[in-house]
């Protein structure tokens, strides 16, 4: 017997400073010689060895069923090459082992601006239109094995979610 599922649909807002608090910080160019303040990103990279790398992702969309979150240390995105993209993402209850279905919101990311995710904040993305992005990313060396706790709302609760 098949279940089928439901599409429920995000609206994507523009990352601000403000709008992005709760999830991480949305991180913009400043001035050359500028002191480090709390509009830097604000690391935890303390509990391993850090890695940053460019990944490529290719024909992403705007749907996805699975979100992840690491309770470890922060993680900063940004695309290359200018390119606009989009992130879903879920307050950090790190209590609690699944996301806040009421609570996820979807961001829409500039080409000129990098995100860091709080500890514990759970995402879905990069997602984008585009063919392929090559995104920095950084995390620690041993992220994606150790500290990578995934939900599938396919699951858990027959949904899928699209960002539009």
């Amino acid at each position: 017997m098949s279940t089928s599922k439901t599409v429920q649909q995000l609206q994507v807002e523009w990352v601000t400073s403000e709008n992005f608090r709760r999830y991480g910080q949305a991180i913009f160019a400043s001035l050359d010689g500028k002191t480090c303040d709390g509009e830097d990103a604000q690391l935890n990279l303390q509990n391993g060895i850090p890695r940053f790398y460019i990944m490529r992702l290719e024909k992403r969309g705007r749907k996805f069923h699975k979100i992840t979150r690491h309770v470890q240390c922060t993680q900063c995105l940004g695309s290359l090459e200018g390119k606009d993209w989009f992130i879903a993402v879920c307050p950090p209850h790190n209590d609690v082992n699944e996301p806040a279905l009421e609570e996820i919101a979807a961001f829409r990311i500039p080409g000129n601006c990098f995100i860091k995710l709080h500890e514990g904040t759970w995402h879905a993305g990069p997602h984008f239109d585009h063919e392929a992005v090559d995104f920095y990313n950084l995390e620690l060396a041993d992220t994606n094995r150790v500290d990578h706790f995934t939900h599938d709302f396919l699951n858990s609760h027959q949904l899928e979610f699209e960002m539009v």
